[in-house]
């Protein structure tokens, strides 16, 4: 599976397969080894749940950095 998501700058998550998508029908979309992906989070991608650059258009804006949410242990 796939362990990294970026978060690009008034743009997409991106990541690389292995990866499995469910969606809420239950339906499995696999993205197989070595492949990149792009996913949306502007909500405008005709092509959900990835990215089709609807993005450029759309005027989204969302350059604040991840925060830290969870809190490391000492095993990581």
């Amino acid at each position: 599976m796939a362990d990294t998501l970026i978060v690009n700058a008034n743009g997409p998550y991106e990541t690389v397969g292995p990866l499995t998508i469910v969606d809420p029908t239950g339906q499995e979309v696999e993205v197989p080894e070595g492949k990149r992906v792009w996913l949306c989070r502007c909500g405008g991608s005709a092509d959900k749940p990835f990215c089709d650059g609807t993005h450029n258009e759309n005027g989204f804006q969302a350059e604040n950095p991840a925060r830290q949410r969870f809190k490391k242990t000492a095993a990581e």
